[in-house]
């Protein structure tokens, strides 16, 4: 019984050899097929468990004005998130984010309780922030580099620059516009991680050019300020809504300032109500008012229905069209056509629309670009209106023609107005001169573009000579004179509509004009909405348009001209138009 006993466990022993065995041949061979085989599988699985890969953006490129001046940079910055899985005390991890981060408790624990992987918990925090952070080394809470945008001159160009969102991506301006060439490419970046995933060393898989493209404007900052500066003086000094001013080069079309009152600070942006960030310069039509004479008159003599000299019955300053009944605001008896632009007469106006007649009207100041986008390098341009001449009333012809019942852009006026400065070609505005690669070398030149002619050579000529008429004696425009240089301009007057009908005591006052008169090197446009203590764009534009003009020409280094007779105006005279 025993020895059965004894037989039964020496073959239980042997069993349990041979399986052992078995397995033991099994894993050698299983082992051997992984390191044989397998080998390069494991080494990239082992390699997994310590190496992640990271996406980092490369540096937005940086916005040069035309003199080199930076206009925005982007600056180094940390930003805060967190692993909620890797948080091993949430609760101190609470207070502390809490306590130096300043953000709202409620919705931090809700980000450390979370189940994402990855929640953020605050963008581009200072250096302060990032100094104490670091200094705790919370495990699941990281320090993210990153880039932020900075706008070194606050104010100045605000809304031509535009700005960035904390994305990086631009939203309004030209960093909105540009935002594929500013923007940097993206970056795979190897990270080493120890067990409790801290980093420990990082390599770059690709070592490219990721940093963005660099824009340098045509917006010069010099000009731009003087603009700024002079707008600013018209709208608090005539205690104005808003203004606006813009400076062209009429051969080039490019805007050597674009300025805004009241601004806004991009470094702050999200402080200021959302109608001042946009460029009201491109975004907001309005009734030009007499400043669309000059257009009206171009149209007449182009189509060779009238000449400087041609004369009409101005009505004694009242002037029946159907029901409506058009006022001048002096009693014009016989006036010329060159003294009609001089004197700013409406029913001038509306005499030599009716003669040019609503088709030859119409085309016209199609071909001068109004009723379509320019097609400036600028996001949200309007087209304004311009409805086709089929539609058009029997006073239409003659109200569109003093500037009533079209609408434009102020960038329409000053490209339309810099065809007439040239000698007849409409120029495609743009606000950006160049883009440049990270050393500055020149990758894309934004050439001047010529649109179409718009009227011949010598039409724009003898409309220029009357313009110069507006700022002589007795003219409307008599506030925009200069000393030394002969100037060519209009006023304009304009009442503004709500609900479909002209509101009461509300204007929009303007000035249009170019210097030197005869050979042109800034086309120069005021615009002030709503002032209140007087309102004739002779007195409320045309002072600060001379004021841009003359330190613009000095900062140019435009010489006097031989001006025979000189005058002085005082800015006490009433302009009127």
């Amino acid at each position: 019984m025993k020895t059965d006993e004894n037989k039964k466990l020496r073959n239980r022993i042997r069993g349990l050899g041979f399986m052992m065995y078995a397995l033991f041949i099994l894993m050698a061979g299983r082992a051997m097929y992984y390191q044989v085989f397998l080998n390069e599988w494991l080494s990239e699985k082992a390699i997994s468990q310590y190496e992640k890969v990271d996406v980092v953006s490369g540096k937005r490129g940086d916005i040069f004005d035309a003199s080199n001046r930076k206009m925005a940079v982007s600056i180094d910055v940390v930003s805060v998130g967190v692993h909620p899985k890797k948080i091993s005390d949430v609760r101190t991890t609470l207070n502390a984010l809490t306590d130096i981060l300043h953000v709202d408790r409620r919705v931090l624990s809700n980000n450390l309780y979370s189940s994402k992987p990855f929640a953020w918990i605050k963008r581009q925090i200072t250096p302060k922030e990032s100094k104490m952070l670091a200094d705790l080394n919370l495990p699941g809470v990281i320090l993210k580099p990153e880039y932020s945008r900075f706008y070194p001159n606050k104010f100045l160009g605000a809304q031509v620059v535009g700005f960035c969102g904390l994305d990086g991506r631009g939203i309004e301006g030209v960093e909105y516009f540009y935002n594929t060439e500013l923007q940097g490419t993206e970056d795979r970046v190897k990270v080493l991680k120890d067990a409790l995933g801290r980093r420990f060393e990082s390599e770059k898989i690709t070592v490219s050019d990721s940093n963005g493209n660099n824009l340098i404007l045509t917006i010069d900052g010099a000009i731009q300020y003087i603009t700024e500066k002079a707008i600013e003086e018209a709208v608090v000094g005539f205690s104005g809504k808003s203004g606006m001013a813009i400076v062209m080069n009429p051969r080039t079309g490019g805007i050597l300032a674009l300025a805004h009152y009241p601004s806004y600070n991009p470094n702050a942006f999200r402080e200021y109500p959302k109608r001042e960030l946009r460029s009201r310069a491109l975004t907001d039509p309005f009734e030009p008012g007499s400043t669309m004479k000059i257009f009206s008159v171009a149209a007449a003599i182009e189509s060779g229905i009238c000449k400087p000299t041609t004369v009409f019955n101005c009505e004694n300053g009242s002037f029946r069209v159907g029901t409506n009944v058009v006022h001048d605001t002096h009693s014009y008896g016989m006036l010329t056509v060159q003294e009609i632009i001089k004197y700013s007469s409406n029913i001038g106006a509306i005499k030599v629309g009716q003669a040019v007649g609503a088709e030859i009207l119409y085309k016209n100041l199609r071909n001068f670009g109004f009723g379509e986008k320019t097609g400036i390098d600028c996001a949200g341009e309007t087209a304004g209106v311009l409805a086709p001449y089929t539609k058009w009333r029997k006073i239409d012809a003659g109200t569109i023609a003093f500037g009533q019942g079209i609408s434009v852009s102020a960038m329409q006026l000053i490209t339309a107005t810099s065809a007439i400065a040239n000698g007849g070609i409409l120029m495609k505005p743009h606000l950006v001169q160049a883009v440049t690669d990270t050393n500055g070398q020149i990758i894309k030149k934004i050439e001047s573009t010529p649109v179409r002619r718009v009227i011949s050579y010598e039409t724009a000529r003898t409309v220029r000579q009357m313009m110069k008429e507006v700022i002589t004696t007795g003219g409307t425009g008599m506030n925009a004179a200069l000393e030394g240089y002969a100037v060519c301009g209009k006023t304009g007057t304009a009442q503004k509509t709500e609900n479909g009908s002209y509101a009461r005591g509300k204007y929009v006052s303007s000035f249009i004009g170019f210097v030197p008169a005869d050979h042109p090197e800034a086309v120069i446009l005021v615009i002030v909405d709503e002032p209140q203590k007087k309102y004739y764009g002779g007195t409320v534009a045309a002072p600060a348009f001379k004021r841009i003009a003359q330190e613009t020409l000095g900062y140019l280094n435009v010489a006097p001209e031989n001006i025979p007779t000189r005058f002085r105006v005082s800015l006490e005279k009433e302009g009127e138009g």
